[in-house]
């Protein structure tokens, strides 16, 4: 469920710290002290994603080597880190993933879809693409975690980041939401669309240790991440009229995917 959203004062900008705080309150299970939740502030949360995934893929990337570390295999050490993105984002980007699947799979109409999207249950569509995503990234976790520390480390991290840039880049200017309420029209068309091609540049660059002897890979892996979250993104506008909570979701974990395999490799 979004935060109350309370009316904006243009004289009254927000700080890059309510900013942090709602980036963090809204997309991990991090809870922080109540503060400004309106547009102007979630153009500063949505701009700040990344950062909030860099916590998060610090500690998930943490969690497998330090298995790793003491003794566990590679694959109990990737099904550790998956799991802990997870429970530290209280699985709501997957559920937004399986929403999706189940909206965009029921050929309906954007109205039923997004009743579909809406309900508590989970169809087939929904529980095979949350299924074959999880094998997905927990093999390439497995293959990432078997690889010196630091190119492990880095591997999963840019992984996470990119996931949350793709929320960044769905926030952009000029993308709708879908619905009048919810997450979807509180942070719809709020962020910069320079701000997000920043983050890319920025997340491309940092990904190129992720595999020493093909500096190439980690960049082609984030562009090929955004691209495939840029396609779910724009099939979506086609299908819904614009983004949603559950959207959001799932352009995250398709990034993270895609990096995550291409990575691997």
């Amino acid at each position: 469920m979004a935060p109350a959203i309370t009316r904006s004062d243009p004289r009254n900008r927000p700080s890059v710290g309510d900013g942090l705080r709602l980036a963090f309150t809204t997309l991990t299970i991090v809870r922080l002290r109540p503060g400004r939740v309106d547009r102007a502030t979630a153009a500063v949360a949505m701009s700040l994603a990344p950062v909030a995934g860099l916590v998060l893929g610090a500690v998930a990337a943490g969690v497998g080597l330090g298995l790793r570390t003491a003794g566990a295999s590679a694959l109990l050490a990737a099904v550790a880190a998956v799991a802990t993105t997870a429970v530290l984002t209280r699985g709501l980007h997957l559920d937004g993933l399986a929403d999706t699947a189940d909206g965009l799979g029921s050929y309906a109409d954007r109205g039923r879809a997004l009743d579909v999207m809406r309900a508590p249950d989970i169809g087939p569509f929904g529980v095979v693409t949350l299924v074959l995503v999880l094998l997905a990234q927990v093999a390439a976790t497995t293959a990432l975690l078997a690889r010196p520390w630091a190119m492990a480390m880095a591997g999963v991290v840019v992984a996470i980041v990119g996931g949350r840039v793709a929320i960044t880049l769905a926030c952009r200017r000029g993308v709708p939401a879908a619905r009048p309420d919810g997450l979807g029209a509180l942070v719809a068309g709020t962020v910069p669309t320079p701000v997000g091609l920043l983050w890319a540049v920025v997340l491309a660059a940092g990904s190129v240790p992720v595999v020493a002897d093909r500096p190439w890979q980690g960049p082609l892996a984030v562009l090929l991440g955004l691209a495939a979250a840029h396609g779910l993104l724009r099939h979506a506008r086609r299908r819904l009229g614009g983004i949603t909570g559950d959207v959001l979701g799932a352009v995250t974990e398709t990034a993270i995917t895609v990096i995550l395999v291409i990575t691997s490799l």
